[in-house]
């Protein structure tokens, strides 16, 4: 359809599999099983329902009469009595205990956690991919030397893989907030109009005991631990707030990544992958732009933004509900999740791919490095005789005058020979190039990479192994 609106996050970045997670096919067959459970636990629990009238709902139980319900809906205005009424109209024999007891919520709530609950699952499955893709570069490269910045100024050296590390752990901490979240997630149940289960308490004659029961069993049929103790008609809004805290906390991550990667782009030490074809730029051919760092920027930035539409909701809702969230709910969760799934397949697609270039990082790395070793020629120098206050001012003033030799005249860094030229030190240029081994200065890098993946990420991926073996197609 091209006379129509259609959203990006389907049309562009969001996989199939999360696609149909939201789809109406997936909602509207949810509902139905949901309609199922409850007549199974009404009869279980003694409600005059046969098994004749539940089988014919699970007869129809994925067929959707769509053409009947959307009819219905324009004429009662309800879209989930409409749908009451169109299975209904597929089952005469169940007709009347369909929803029975039941308010809109107990299908619309139940469904929304069910759904949120699959797409985290998705979600999760691909962040540890993810998290095994970044292992096995920081394993490949957690002995190269490269220059570590702080305020995107030269500092000390670290290894390219230790820096990947910075990445990884920032997504096991979201990988930590995500279990939590699926393990503390619950069904709404069958709560009732204001979530008192007046009328459950009504058809069961006034037995506490039996309405007890019908959430635990419901809970169960639907693959759930329980449901939320207590209620109004629905859920409370937090969960919504804080699944998408969760998708916002892994945005954030894949932000910080995207940006790192655009860097080094830009100092051509590390590069995204880039097609045969690919056409970086419209007016400059020879360009190689970021553009999948730049497109998981782009999405992090809306998923990060998307907190603000739960935390809207929940903080508004009047007592026991009000139907302001219906419309935002219908926009800011489904999107959100479309977003971090089309996140998640960049991020993994460019950690795949990653282009790492050794010697522009060594080239970079020797032009600074005799700045970084000037504590350690001090030290060798003082061993030599020399007294460290006035080494320490001659260092200073030569690297003062060798950083003008580099930012001003656009020459190479000179520091080493200012310092064998300069008999305070004693030392010989041939002497002052054996500290020039950038490996002496990485410190505990390439060992804290291989502790950091025995102890935390072969352990989790381990775990997890049945999920590995992802890989991710980038449509566009």
């Amino acid at each position: 359809m091209t006379d129509r609106y259609q959203s990006p996050l389907s049309e562009r970045y969001a996989s199939k599999e999360m696609q149909y997670i939201f789809s109406p096919d997936k909602k509207f067959k949810t509902w139905r099983k949901l309609w199922i459970a409850l007549a199974e636990t009404e009869k279980e629990l003694g409600l005059p329902i046969t098994e004749e009238q539940i089988e014919e709902l699970k007869a129809f139980q994925d067929d959707i009469n769509y053409e009947v319900a959307i009819q219905r809906e324009k004429e009662v205005r309800h879209d989930v009595m409409s749908h009451v009424y169109a299975y209904g109209v597929q089952c005469p024999k169940a007709k009347g205990i369909i929803h029975l007891g039941a308010t809109s919520c107990y299908v619309g709530d139940n469904t929304d956690i069910i759904v949120m609950t699959e797409a985290l699952l998705l979600v999760r499955k691909k962040l540890i991919n993810v998290i095994s893709e970044l292992a096995k570069f920081a394993d490949s490269y957690k002995d190269l030397p490269t220059l570590a910045f702080t305020h995107f100024q030269p500092a000390q050296p670290t290894t390219v893989g230790k820096r990947a590390t910075l990445w990884l752990h920032d997504l096991t901490m979201d990988l930590e907030d995500l279990d939590y979240l699926l393990d503390t997630i619950r069904l709404l149940g069958s709560k009732g109009t204001t979530g008192t289960q007046a009328s459950f308490l009504e058809l069961f004659d006034g037995d506490m005991d039996r309405v007890r029961k019908v959430d635990a069993i419901i809970a169960e049929k639907m693959g759930f631990k329980g449901c939320y103790p207590v209620s109004g008609q629905t859920y409370s809004r937090k969960v919504d707030s804080r699944v998408i805290n969760v998708l916002a906390g892994i945005a954030q991550s894949a932000h910080k990544f995207s940006n790192d990667i655009r860097l080094l782009q830009h100092l051509k030490e590390v590069e995204e992958p880039f097609e045969k074809s690919q056409i970086g730029s419209s007016a400059m051919a020879y360009k190689r732009n970021p553009m999948r760092s730049e497109r998981i920027a782009s999405l992090s930035n809306y998923v990060m933004a998307d907190v603000m539409n739960p935390m809207l909701v929940s903080s508004t809702q009047w007592f026991e509900r009000t139907l302001d969230d219906s419309a935002n709910k219908r926009l800011s969760v489904p999107e959100g999740f479309l977003a971090i799934d089309g996140i998640l397949d960049l991020y993994l697609n460019v950690v795949d791919g990653l282009v790492v270039y050794p010697r522009v990082i060594e080239k970079h790395m020797m032009a600074e490095l005799p700045f970084m070793a000037t504590e350690n020629i001090m030290m060798d120098a003082v061993k030599a005789g020399g007294d460290r206050q006035e080494l320490h001012e001659r260092i200073r003033e030569l690297s003062m005058e060798a950083g003008k030799n580099v930012k001003v005249n656009g020459l190479d860094n000179n520091l080493l020979e200012l310092i064998a030229a300069d008999p305070s030190f004693n030392l010989s240029l041939e002497e002052l190039k054996k500290s020039m081994d950038p490996k002496k200065y990485v410190g505990c890098a390439p060992a804290q990479v291989e502790i950091y993946l025995d102890e935390v990420i072969r352990p989790l991926l381990k775990d997890n192994q049945e999920l590995l073996g992802m890989t991710a197609e980038i449509n566009v």
